[in-house]
């Protein structure tokens, strides 16, 4: 199995990013195909120094890894789930590594609340679910699962690497402002 597709056992400490390493960031989440003369361009920095950075960010491992962003129904699997799964113990188990070797997974959480895990899973069809939630079901741990169909998608992005100094104020909804005249 690839690095990057292990189960993450812990977390690492966030290290301190300055600035310039945010927005380098910021640029390679909006298009990470850009050479670094170009990141050098919009960031204010010479291309030897981004690769520099970009280096160091890769070796503290906060670049984990550079992908394509693929569209699900494009490649076969226009179904985006989320299964709650309910066990009856908490923490890392066999059933956990046995789980993140399933394909359809995009995404595994262990949570707080009445459920022990959030899956992300992509798929084919409703077909393909029926046989995942068999699978997952089939593990003597699991106590039961919620699933979640997804019927539209209005916002999924990456993690974004600028921190906000305050956070906004929500926007108004507009019969809010429109009685408040």
């Amino acid at each position: 199995m690839a690095k990057t597709e292990t189960v993450r056992r812990g977390r690492r400490e966030a290290g301190a990013l300055d600035r310039l390493d945010r927005k380098i960031l910021g640029a390679l989440v909006a298009d990470a195909t850009r050479g670094y003369a170009e990141l050098g361009r919009e960031v204010g920095l010479s291309a030897p120094a981004v690769h520099e950075r970009v280096k160091k960010l890769k070796a503290a491992g906060v670049i984990k890894r550079v992908s394509a962003e693929i569209d699900g129904p494009q490649v076969g699997r226009p179904l985006l789930v989320f299964i709650h799964v309910a066990t009856n113990n908490w923490g890392h188990s066999e059933a956990i590594d046995r789980l993140s070797e399933l394909p359809e997974l995009e995404e595994m959480h262990s949570v707080t609340g009445d459920t022990s895990m959030i899956l992300k899973v992509r798929l084919a069809n409703t077909e393909a679910l029926e046989a995942l939630l068999r699978q997952i079901n089939a593990f003597e741990s699991v106590v039961a699962t919620h699933t979640f169909v997804t019927l539209s998608t209005y916002l999924e992005r990456p993690v974004q690497a600028e921190v906000p100094s305050e956070w906004a104020a929500p926007p108004l909804p507009r019969e809010c402002v429109s009685e408040a005249r």
